[in-house]
């Protein structure tokens, strides 16, 4: 009989040199197109891509580099939820700024 360790259920998630790679790969080809959409010369354009853009990068990086993808629910909310707060007093700070 074979008993399950803490160890265990760490070296379960093992992620290989192939998917680190082919990650930073997405990563580059995104930042590339954060720099052609910020020469485009097109402000609305630049602004749409830096927020479906950089959120898409934050989390691969999260999921992947920070091994979020493989912790429990209860953290991958935490960490939700933070982002939500971080999200909400940045959104207050440019509205206070706009009506001032």
């Amino acid at each position: 009989m074979t008993s399950t360790t803490a160890h265990d259920a760490e070296q379960a998630h093992i992620v290989g040199y192939g998917t680190f790679i082919k990650v930073w790969g997405v990563l580059v080809a995104l930042t590339g197109a954060l720099v052609a959409l910020s020469a485009s010369h097109r402000p609305n354009l630049a602004l749409l891509g830096l927020l479906v853009i950089t959120p898409t990068k934050a989390s691969l990086v999260f999921f992947y580099f920070m091994h979020l993808k493989y912790e429990s629910t209860a953290l991958k909310y935490m960490v939700v939820a933070a982002i939500s707060v971080l999200v909400i007093f940045v959104g207050l700070t440019f509205a206070d700024y706009l009506y001032r």
